[in-house]
C-alpha cells in the first residue's frame, strides 16, 4: 500500500492478472493495474451487506488528483447509505428521449400503440407522427435522458417551436418530393401533446414514473375556433365559380364543395371510393376513417351531385389521380394556389369543417346530432349511433348542406341564423326550405316520407 500519486501510476508493473494497488491514505481508494497495460481508478465499499467495486474511470482522462476527489464524494455517499456502483448501472441503462422515441415507432408500426378510437393508429397518423417526432422533438429533447427531462425542457422545447427554430424544408421519399417543417403554436401544440404520448407510453413500460409534459401550457391552436361567416360562404362560393373557369381546378372546386357540404376531413372526401358512396341509403359509409369505420349521413344537394357524378366514373375512386389507380394528389397545391393572396387567405379544410358543425349548432341541431353527422368520436356515435340511418339525422344533412349550398350560391335570406331571435332563425330556415323544394321535384319531407 502507498499514496497513489503519478509517480506510483507510471512505476506500476504489468503482471499476468489484473491487480489492484490501495492508497494507504484513503481507504477505499485505489489504482487497477489491467494485464493489457491500462490503467483505472476505483472505490472498494460496502452496502447492504456485500463487497461492492466502482470505476471512477481510466488513468489519462483522469488525474490521481482529480480520481482521488472523486472517490471522496462517492466514498461520502457510501456513508450516507447510498449505493454508487448501482446507481451507475441504472443511469448506464437509462435511454434517451431519442431512443424512447425510436422504440415508440416501433411499436405504432406494429400497431401495438391505440389511437383515440381504441384501434391501432392508421398508417398516414404515424406518418404525421413520424414527421413531428424527427422534425421537432428529437431534434430539441433527443439527447436528454429521459429520467432526467422536466417540465422546464418541454416548456422550453415548445417555446423553441413556437419561434421556428425547427422549421426546415427537407427532400421526402417521393420523387423530387419535399417535406416542409413549419413552427408556430399549432405545431408546437401538437408536438407537445404526441411528447405527453411518448411519455405516458414510457409510464406504462415502466421506464419513468411521472410524466413531465404534464400541466405544461399549450398554445390555443386558434385555426380550431375559426369558422366561416354567411359572407365569408359568399365570397367562398364566389371564388370556386372562379376557379372552375380554369380547367386544372375544376377536381380541386368540387372537392372543396363537398367538403363544405359533408363536414368530411380532407383525406375522407379526397380517398373516397365509389363503393363507400351509398345515394340510396343518403349516406357515406367510410371503412377506414380517422374513427375507424364511419357512416355519414349525407344532404340531399351531395347525393344528386354524387349521383350525377357516378355516371362519368372512370376508376374506384370519386376522385381519381391522372393513373386512375390512385386518389388525387394536386389538392395541397391547387387550394395554395386558389386560397394565397384571397380575402380567405389562411382558411384550411378544417374550417370548412368546424364552420359545417357551427352552421348545424345555429340551426339547433343538437350536439349528438351534430357528432354523428361530421364522424365525432364523441360519445362513441360512429360506432354505434346508425346503421340503416335515422330519419332525423338525413333530414339534419338535408338542412344543413341546403343551407351551406344556398350561402355558397349567394342567397341572400330573410333572416340570419346567428340571430337570438328564435323567429328570425325559424324565418330563414323557411326561406331555405322554400328554396329547396323549388330545386327538387319533390321537398325533401316528401323524400324522406317515402323512404
Amino acid at each position: 500500500m502507498a499514496r497513489i500519486t503519478k509517480r506510483t501510476v507510471d512505476a506500476a508493473k504489468t503482471k499476468a492478472k489484473d491487480y489492484v494497488i490501495w492508497d494507504d491514505e484513503l481507504p477505499g481508494f485505489g489504482l487497477r493495474v489491467f494485464a493489457s497495460g491500462k490503467r483505472s481508478y476505483v472505490i472498494q465499499y460496502r452496502a447492504v451487506g456485500r463487497s461492492r467495486r466502482y470505476t471512477i474511470g481510466l488513468h489519462g482522462i483522469w488525474t490521481p488528483e482529480t480520481a482521488r476527489r472523486e472517490a471522496r464524494i462517492q466514498l461520502g455517499k457510501v456513508a450516507q447509505g447510498e449505493n454508487p456502483a448501482e446507481e451507475k448501472q441504472v443511469n448506464r441503462t437509462a435511454i434517451t428521449v431519442k431512443e424512447l422515441c425510436q422504440r415508440y415507432v416501433e411499436d405504432m408500426n406494429a400497431g401495438l400503440v391505440l389511437g383515440k378510437s381504441g384501434q391501432p393508429k392508421k398508417a398516414s397518423t404515424i406518418g404525421t407522427d413520424i414527421g413531428r417526432i424527427n422534425g421537432h422533438i428529437i431534434p430539441l429533447l433527443g439527447k436528454r435522458r429521459v429520467q432526467d427531462l422536466t417540465r422546464a425542457d418541454v416548456a422550453k422545447a415548445m417555446n423553441d417551436i413556437i419561434a421556428g427554430k425547427t422549421r426546415a424544408v427537407r427532400k421526402s421519399k417521393k420523387l423530387r418530393g419535399k417535406s416542409i417543417l413549419r413552427g408556430g403554436t399549432g405545431t408546437a401544440a401538437k408536438a407537445i401533446s404526441l411528447l405527453g404520448a411518448i411519455l405516458t407510453y414510457a409510464i406504462n413500460a415502466g421506464i419513468i414514473e411521472h410524466n413531465v409534459a404534464h400541466g405544461v401550457r399549450k398554445p390555443k391552436d386558434r385555426v380550431r375556433d375559426r369558422r366561416l361567416t354567411e359572407n365569408e360562404y359568399r365570397t367562398l362560393g364566389e371564388m370556386l365559380r372562379e376557379a372552375q373557369m380554369n380547367d386544372k381546378y375544376s377536381m380541386t372546386v368540387e372537392i372543396i364543395r363537398l367538403l363544405a357540404l359533408t363536414g368530411c376531413r380532407r383525406s375522407e372526401i379526397i380517398g373516397l371510393l365509389w363503393a363507400e358512396v351509398d345515394t340510396d341509403g343518403s349516406c357515406l359509409r367510410l371503412t377506414d376513417s380517422k374513427e375507424g369505420a364511419s357512416t355519414r349521413a349525407i344532404g340531399l344537394p351531395v347525393v344528386d351531385y354524387l349521383d350525377q357524378h357516378r355516371k362519368d366514373a372512370l376508376s374506384t375512386y370519386v376522385y381519381p389521380g391522372t393513373r386512375g389507380g390512385e386518389a388525387f394528389g394536386s389538392f395541397p397545391n391547387h387550394w395554395k394556389q386558389i386560397f394565397d393572396g384571397s380575402p380567405l387567405a389562411g382558411i384550411t379544410p378544417h374550417i370548412l369543417r368546424h364552420s359545417f358543425a357551427s352552421v348545424a349548432n345555429d340551426l339547433g341541431f343538437t350536439e349528438v346530432t351534430i357528432a354523428a353527422l361530421v364522424g365525432h368520436s364523441k360519445g362513441t356515435v360512429t360506432s354505434k349511433y346508425i346503421h340503416s340511418l335515422d330519419t332525423a339525422l338525413i333530414m339534419a344533412a338535408d338542412t344543413i348542406a341546403g343551407y351551406v349550398e344556398a350561402l355558397l350560391d349567394g342567397v341572400e335570406f330573410r333572416g340570419t341564423v346567428h340571430a337570438l331571435d328564435r323567429n328570425s332563425r325559424r324565418a330563414a330556415l323557411d326561406q331555405f326550405l322554400q328554396n329547396a323544394s323549388d330545386q327538387h321535384a319533390e321537398p325533401p319531407e316528401a323524400k324522406l316520407r317515402a323512404a
